[in-house]
């Protein structure tokens, strides 16, 4: 009975790590990269994760870019007057020494244009992201469904 209850725990332990992947560039670390299944033919995708900043000086993500999109930008939604609207940051965003930025649904995120495939449940997507200081890294979005906290659409008005 032990063996089997060890045997549970373990298999529970690696399938939470199998979902929690994180990278690193410099002082930056980049914090589970994840993407909504898309069905194909969709004409967008956006890509989520968190990095933080160990640093003692303010880094810039100022581009992205992946082989399976035709280019990828960073975007910034918000309400305005009732209707989410979306804006490019062609600048990019500032990661403040000691401080965290979150992409998440409903605020920063990428929005990968043109994906050349649907990505499907389980996928990792290669994206490259471009930090000011910290340079080039690769990391994979990984294709899942919503977190719990996570709208499951977009609201009704959204503009871009």
């Amino acid at each position: 009975m032990r063996s089997l209850l060890f045997a549970a725990v373990l298999g529970l332990a690696v399938a939470g790590a199998a979902h929690a992947h994180e990278y690193s560039a410099g002082d930056l670390r980049i914090a589970h990269p994840w993407t909504r299944p898309t069905v194909a033919g969709a004409p967008v995708a956006a890509g989520y994760f968190e990095v933080t900043n160990t640093g003692k000086t303010a880094d810039r993500l100022v581009s992205a870019a992946s082989p399976n999109a035709t280019r990828v930008e960073l975007h910034q939604s918000a309400m305005d007057g009732g209707v989410m609207r979306m804006k490019a940051l062609p600048e990019g965003v500032e990661i403040p020494p000691g401080g965290t930025v979150r992409l998440a649904p409903g605020g920063l995120h990428l929005m990968l244009m043109g994906p050349n495939k649907a990505f499907v449940e389980g996928d990792r997507i290669p994206l490259t992201l471009t930090f000011a200081k910290a340079g080039k890294v690769v990391v994979q979005l990984a294709a899942e469904s919503s977190p719990a906290s996570a709208p499951a659409a977009m609201p009704e008005g959204h503009k871009h």
